[in-house]
């Protein structure tokens, strides 16, 4: 296979790549039971001024199985950090104890955890839309290769295919992990 082929394949191999880290992060930010720091990554707290993530302003950490605490590094940031709690709408109730963030993790229903597994499977459908957009990008680059002969073509159109079936399938396992640990009571 020449460069150009082989470099082909290699941007498609780290393209399908990403998806999967891209669904391993989207899989953390899905709760499954049991309280998380992760839970809170997505929220943003107004610090003077600015937008700036709840994990640069705070220490955020799990007492046990269903409570987070976040303690702030600067006392007065304490209703700031509850207020963005609260507009992150995760479902939580923060309780300001003066000292730290106290949020209890409810536990999860029938109908949440079912929920949740939707919204997995959902992630992972769009991580295999991605690797399979991957595969079709690169397969239209190798046929616009005009330095390859047909046989090095075809076998880079093969390793390309034996690429997207192999992350189809840790993407199909990934979902089958966090399944489980989402219904698991």
């Amino acid at each position: 296979m020449n460069e150009e082929l082989a470099f082909i394949v290699d941007s498609a191999k780290e393209l399908m790549q990403n998806s999967i880290t891209h669904l391993e992060k989207e899989f953390r930010n899905i709760r499954a039971g049991k309280a998380s720091p992760a839970m809170l990554g997505s929220v943003t707290v107004d610090y003077y001024g600015s937008q700036t993530p709840l994990a640069q302003i705070a220490n955020v950490s799990t007492m046990d199985a269903h409570t987070i605490t976040v303690q702030p590094w600067e006392k007065n940031m304490l209703h700031n950090i509850e207020k963005a709690i609260m507009i992150a709408n995760l479902g939580f109730n923060p309780m300001n104890n003066g000292e730290i963030i106290i949020i209890n993790v409810p536990v999860l229903t029938e109908d949440r955890r079912r929920e949740l597994s939707k919204q997995a499977k959902a992630a992972a459908e769009f991580a295999k839309v991605s690797i399979r957009n991957d595969r079709r990008e690169a397969m239209n680059e190798i046929k616009k290769d005009e330095a390859s002969s047909e046989d090095m073509k075809s076998n880079a159109e093969a390793d390309i295919q034996k690429l997207t079936d192999a992350f189809i399938s840790q993407v199909d396992e990934h979902y089958k992990i966090k399944d489980i640990e989402i219904m698991k009571v």
